[in-house]
């Protein structure tokens, strides 16, 4: 029992990591497209229009650059040199004004040895950051009878108290047959 007891906590713990390890990302973090080739990070993942956006691989080695086409969101073509980071090249374009909404995939040609990255940019038309968070009530119609006051909502409570409990006292006095 309690070697079959080891294997399926095993089991589900590997599991779980598995998953945890294949969750995507969100926000304003990387995200990454693997392929066969390697990765391509795009910083910030969710952009407005306007903003300049860095993206980096480690895909083309340690002496690598590379050609990055933003083509499909509109900002053409841009370099990728080598960086301070080891074996990481890195470039950046501007996400046009005129960008739509949308998700669009942003490639990476490595100058040596045919190897093509992929990652994928949002565009939004405010940022993530910038969103107001609704504050307050909502008038429904529904429920509020005393009012926001918390005096009158607590009398409300303890007449509905007094309510139910006579009216079990009277449901069991006349159960017993006592008359009402």
């Amino acid at each position: 029992m309690r070697r079959t007891a080891r294997l399926l906590t095993g089991t589900a713990l590997a599991a779980a990591a598995a998953g945890l390890s294949a969750a995507p990302a969100h926000g304003g973090g990387p995200v990454r497209t693997v392929t066969a080739a390697g990765s391509l990070q795009v910083y910030p993942s969710t952009a407005v229009p306007g903003t300049h956006v860095t993206v980096n691989t480690a895909a083309c080695g340690s002496s690598g650059s590379a050609l990055g086409d933003a083509g499909a969101v509109g900002a053409g073509t841009f370099p990728l040199a080598p960086s301070t980071h080891e074996g990481e090249a890195i470039g950046q374009f501007r996400v046009p004004p005129s960008a739509q909404p949308g998700t669009y995939e942003i490639v990476a040609k490595c100058a040596v040895g045919d190897k093509q990255v992929t990652g994928d940019l949002m565009v939004a038309l405010s940022a993530v950051h910038d969103q107001v968070q609704p504050r307050g009530s909502v008038k429904t119609g529904v429920g509020g009878a005393l009012g926001p006051d918390p005096v009158q909502t607590a009398a409300g409570v303890a007449a509905l108290a007094v309510a139910a409990a006579g009216g079990t006292w009277l449901l069991h006095r006349r159960a017993r047959g006592d008359g009402i």
